[in-house]
């Protein structure tokens, strides 16, 4: 087989890029919290004014927009971590509504009573939203998840005490941090990045979180939906690293504008943001194939103010960098491609009952991952401007020819830097498609999914007369695949993705570097080794068997989109 394209930074942990946590652009923006509240408020509620008046809208009409979905929200998906005060809240601003309703009073006081009823209602968006960052937070979080961690190892290694003592196996020897991770490094001191990576599991933030770390880079901002605060445990931290919470539930637009808002002003003052652009864990285990673009559309925002108002932060550049995650196993799978297949197919898909995760799984994830898993790759993307132009490690702008380009221009009207929402939602659209496009190329292929994909694909290829449902519903006795068969499917397969990635279309990780029988192997003995149920398994010397479709569906599901399919 052909040479694998691979590029990873193994065992190190680099030198912090700005020593002083104090110095860090997330600390100097909560030191000044409430100030950063109120240009919150005072944006969103200015922002709100404008789009009623576009919209042919009086305040009182969005107030009570916002009302009806929220009595719907509060009624068809209350959450534990929800308020206490909301229903009190939304029913004095009925009981408002009604007043200025019955009461014969002046426009200008309609007026001025309705802009404080809707301040009220930004107000405590924003006081919802927001995080915080302490330092001794952060301190404790770096040295206490490497400890645990690297104990999980080291314990594996032998299963005992003595094995913990003895043992010296390192997180970052687990964890590969794979792509341009020196030219991110040199960004942070020329702009602002914003990080966009794939979204798998609910692990994802909290190794991201340590990959960061790792490059030696100052904290990142991100939105952690609201349903991660229902654990007694995690909101304590989270809260405490700059994890902002977002409502997905929340689909009204005084809270969607509070929240462009929060990210908004948080990017002009300088704060590296992650956004999961797919807006949730990916239900099918596939890549994404296509990106929300409401707080992508906050970062083309940032970088057109940035250019007309001056940078309050460095040089005001706005640099995006896709990170695609990659694992032999995830924790959520089971309920994820349950979740998907019971979306897509309706009436055609039963949805079977599934404990998700409580704290004694995710302990034994968590185990699993580190004592038997080889390799979790964190694979960083070429950094681009939010034009999808590549960038260098100074943050200069190039075009597909190679060529300097002022992206300035991009927002020029008249001789001035102007705002145009369709324009600048148009540029939005483009910077989703172009980071969708450098997943699936800074996507490192791993045997897990190669074999999940050729043994999914050829059942699929036997028992042409069923459609997915059907071909998920086989008995087990009907999803026996012969391994000579297999192994040569597999070597067609894996010829066709080193052309790939010969191509720089894909990269291959470094078990891959391996004759086909290797791969086999590595492959059949990582799918989803965390499973009861597994997706694939040797039954004998000359069969393999699915235990599970639906999880081998799921984890094949990462290799679609390479057209594969016609080497099966």
């Amino acid at each position: 087989m052909e040479s694998v394209r691979y590029y990873i930074q193994e065992g190190i942990l680099y030198e912090p890029v700005i020593p002083d946590i104090h110095d860090w652009p997330i600390a100097r923006l909560f030191r000044k919290k409430q100030r950063f509240l109120q240009e919150v408020i005072g944006e969103s509620t200015s922002q709100l004014a404008e789009f009623a008046a576009r919209e042919g809208m009086t305040i009182s009409d969005l107030i009570e927009r916002t009302m009806y979905l929220e009595r719907i929200r509060m009624t068809e998906e209350p959450w534990k971590v929800d308020p206490r005060d909301e229903k009190p809240f939304w029913s004095q601003m009925k009981k408002q509504l009604v007043r200025n309703e019955q009461e014969s009073i002046s426009a200008d006081l309609l007026n001025l009573r309705t802009q404080e009823m809707l301040e009220s209602i930004v107000e405590r968006y924003a006081n919802e939203i927001v995080s915080t960052f302490k330092p001794n937070s952060y301190h404790f979080a770096k040295r206490f998840l490497p400890v645990l961690f690297s104990t999980l190892l080291n314990a594996s290694a032998g299963k005992t005490l003595r094995s913990m003592v003895n043992h010296n196996v390192q997180l970052q020897e687990r964890i590969l941090l794979a792509g341009e991770t020196e030219a991110i490094r040199s960004l942070t001191k020329h702009g602002t990045i914003v990080l966009a990576p794939t979204h798998l599991s609910n692990m994802d933030s909290i190794l991201v979180g340590w990959g960061l770390h790792a490059l030696g880079l100052p904290a990142f901002t991100y939105g952690a939906g609201l349903n991660l605060f229902n654990t007694p445990i995690l909101p304590h931290f989270m809260m405490r690293l700059g994890a902002y919470k977002v409502d997905r539930r929340k689909k009204n637009p005084i809270y969607r504008s509070t929240l462009d808002a929060y990210s908004t002003i948080n990017l002009v003052e300088g704060v590296h943001s992650l956004f999961f652009p797919g807006g949730t864990r990916s239900r099918s285990g596939a890549i994404e194939k296509k990106v929300k673009l409401g707080l992508l559309g906050t970062a083309v925002e940032a970088q057109r103010r940035n250019f007309r108002d001056g940078p309050r932060s460095g040089s005001g550049k706005i640099f995006v960098v896709p990170l695609v995650m990659s694992y032999h196993f995830v924790l959520e799978a089971a309920s994820l491609i349950n979740q998907h297949l019971k979306y897509t197919g309706q009436e055609q898909y039963y949805l079977a009952n599934d404990d998700f995760a409580n704290y004694r799984k995710f302990l034994k994830f968590v185990w699993t991952t580190f004592s038997k898993s080889s390799d979790i790759v964190l694979s960083f993307g070429k950094p681009m401007d939010i034009f999808g132009n590549f960038v260098d490690n100074q943050g200069n702008s190039y075009d597909t020819q190679g060529r300097p380009v002022d992206i300035r221009q991009y927002f020029m009207s008249q001789g001035e830097v102007r705002e145009d929402a369709q324009r600048d939602a148009e540029y939005t659209r483009m910077l989703g498609e172009k980071i969708v496009e450098r997943y699936h190329i800074e996507h490192h292929v791993f045997s897990s999914h190669v074999v999940a994909f050729v043994a999914f694909q050829m059942l699929k290829r036997e028992y042409k007369q069923f459609d997915l449902y059907g071909l998920l519903r086989l008995p087990e006795e009907e999803r026996v695949l012969e391994i000579p068969a297999f192994k040569e499917t597999l070597e067609r397969v894996l010829y066709r993705l080193n052309e790939l990635a010969s191509a720089g279309k894909v990269h291959l990780s470094r078990h891959m570097i391996n004759d086909t029988t290797g791969i086999f192997e590595h492959g059949i003995k990582n799918l989803g080794i965390y499973h009861a149920q597994r997706p694939l398994r040797i039954q004998d010397e000359k069969h393999l068997v699915s235990n599970n479709m639906n999880l081998l569906y799921y984890y094949h599901n990462r290799l679609t989109g390479y057209g594969l399919e016609k080497y099966i």
